[in-house]
C-alpha cells in the first residue's frame, strides 16, 4: 500500500507561478506513475500531468494535459520518492483541489490507473 501527501498551493494572481510537491511512502514496488489531477466544485476530476516513477516500463516518461503543456512542469527525485509540479503562467481557470495520485499501467495498457489519491491541496489565481 502507498501513500501520498501534497504540499504547496496558495493563492496567486494571474501570471505567477506555484510550485506542488508530493511525496509518496509505502511500498514504492506498487507502482510505477505518479501524477496530478484537479477538481473544481461542480466539476469532473481531470488530469494534469504524470512522471513514471520507474525504468520499466516508461523511464521518466512525461505527460501532461493540453491545457496545461507548456505551462506546467512535472519533475521527480525517485530518492526521496517526490514528484514536484511546477506551475507557471497561471490563469484563474486553474483554480483548483490540485490532487497527486500514484498507480500503475497493468498490462498492455497505456495508460497508469491511480489507485492512490492524495487529500488535496488548494490553488486559487486571481485576474
Amino acid at each position: 500500500q502507498v501513500e501520498v501527501v501534497e504540499s504547496g498551493g496558495g493563492s496567486v494572481q494571474a501570471g505567477g507561478s506555484l510550485t506542488l510537491a508530493c511525496t509518496a511512502s509505502g511500498n514504492m514496488w506498487s507502482i510505477d506513475h505518479m501524477g496530478w489531477y484537479r477538481q473544481i466544485p461542480g466539476s469532473q476530476r481531470e488530469f494534469v500531468a504524470e512522471i513514471s516513477t520507474k525504468d520499466i516500463p516508461r523511464n521518466g516518461v512525461r505527460n501532461y494535459a493540453d491545457n496545461v503543456r507548456g505551462r506546467f512542469t512535472i519533475s521527480r527525485d525517485l530518492s526521496v520518492n517526490t514528484i514536484w509540479l511546477q506551475m507557471d503562467s497561471l490563469k484563474p481557470e486553474d483554480t483548483a483541489v490540485y490532487y497527486c495520485a500514484a498507480g500503475r499501467i497493468y498490462g498492455l495498457e497505456h495508460r497508469p490507473r491511480y489507485n492512490t489519491w492524495g487529500q488535496g491541496t488548494r490553488v486559487t489565481v486571481s485576474s
